[in-house]
């Protein structure tokens, strides 16, 4: 076999396969994760077909390489052996860094026994914050430490299939209806966009934001799934109002991983931004996010929880929002019963709220007690997320100041 120059397979082959080879994977993983600056950057499309032809241009990549270092080793000298070798083992390494050590599909894995125990046989805290969701008769709490790892679950609950999802870098916890289209979807968690979870549906690798249920790029670009209510709160509340509920219990194979999100119930940022700081609310500070009809408002947390309770006007609707005595449980209601605007106040003897006739209601929207026992009001979507994700997903949101 004749020798060619080695700097011309550098030249013409070696490099550009090298570079081929590491340069789509090192940008596969920088904006699918959240490494610094990298989820700030408008890189939606672009992460999306990296991902879609990492294979193939991996492939091209080592049929430039193959021969070049075939003949260093058969051809080469032993320093340019040694130094081929030495360059192999790197891009294993980072090619192990980035498409393994930190890749969210692998970093985050599937519940390997999803388990569920009934109230009297559960073993999980009844302090733990849980999403809670309720159909056709049957409950299920589904703990946020353990969603929040998993960042997604697929399950059932009352024969409907559901998704029940949570990102813990924006804080925001959803229910979607699996289905699109009529067909049943499996979803993958490919990595995270602007510090939100991504996921991809198994027909058409559609890519999803976990915060909003919308395909933001791919086939199903702009469809939104079909979002089940679910509520947040304790699992001790939950199991109150369902005192026969099912509760998801940990998989033995994750247990050190839960472990590192149970302060993540009470845990909230402190890191701000000059925009927000102007006007009071951090970066990382916690809202109540309420959306009604096409209209998004944010409450911060943290000015509704020495009151408890806010009467306010979203659009042209009334509405109240509620944080619970357990300053844990949270909701929005529209607050009209039967035509009549009520302004409702907290009790003060902390047994919930109470409005113009003195009637007492608790903040699940039920009166229990005076001229209105056993109306509802009305429930409005609200969440709990912190601010910079509510934001970045509703920028047209008004912000409620007290």
């Amino acid at each position: 076999m004749t020798e060619l120059p080695l700097k011309k397979y550098y030249r013409w082959m070696f490099l550009p396969g090298v570079l081929l080879l590491l340069v789509p994977s090192i940008l596969h993983a920088y904006f699918l994760m959240p490494f610094p600056g990298s989820q700030d950057i408008e890189a939606m499309n672009l992460s999306y077909y990296i991902e879609k032809f990492l294979w193939p241009t991996r492939i091209l990549a080592l049929a430039l390489i193959a021969l070049p270092i075939l003949n260093i080793y058969m051809n080469g000298r032993l320093k340019g052996r040694i130094w081929t070798s030495v360059l192999i083992v790197f891009m294993a390494g980072l090619l192990y860094f980035t498409e393994i050590f930190s890749s969210a599909e692998h970093m985050f894995l599937e519940p390997k026994q999803k388990t569920f125990a009934s109230a009297s046989t559960n073993a999980v805290p009844l302090d733990r914050l849980i999403i809670g969701v309720s159909i056709n008769g049957e409950a299920k709490a589904y703990p946020i430490n353990f969603i929040g790892y998993h960042h997604k679950v697929q399950d059932s609950v009352g024969g409907k299939p559901i998704l029940v999802t949570y990102c813990t870098m924006c804080r925001t916890g959803r229910v979607y209806d699996p289905f699109i289209d009529g067909k049943y979807q499996h979803f993958r968690l490919v990595g995270a966009r602007h510090y939100d979870a991504i996921i991809e549906d198994n027909e058409t690798g559609s890519w999803w934001y976990q915060a909003t249920g919308t395909a933001a790029v791919g086939p199903r670009k702009g469809i939104a799934m079909g979002e089940i209510p679910c509520e947040q709160m304790t699992l001790g509340e939950w199991i109150s109002l369902h005192p026969n509920t099912l509760i998801m219990q940990p998989d033995p194979n994750f247990k050190a991983r839960y472990k590192r999100l149970e302060p993540y119930d009470s845990y909230q940022p402190t890191k701000t931004d000059a925009a927000s700081e102007l006007l009071g609310w951090q970066r990382a500070s916690w809202v109540i996010g309420v959306i009604s009809g096409n209209t998004a408002k944010a409450y911060r947390w943290n000015d509704v929880l020495p009151l408890h309770i806010v009467n306010d006007q979203i659009g042209t609707t009334p509405v109240v929002v509620m944080i619970g005595s357990d300053s844990t449980s949270f909701a929005c209601y529209k607050s009209t019963v039967a035509g009549e605007v009520l302004h409702l106040r907290a009790d003060s003897l902390g047994k919930g709220y109470r409005d113009e006739h003195n009637d007492l209601w608790n903040v699940h929207g039920d009166c229990v007690e005076g001229i209105l026992q056993g109306k509802k009001l009305d429930r409005i979507p609200a969440y709990q997320e912190y601010w910079h994700a509510w934001h970045r997903f509703h920028p047209e949101t008004a912000q409620w100041k007290s």
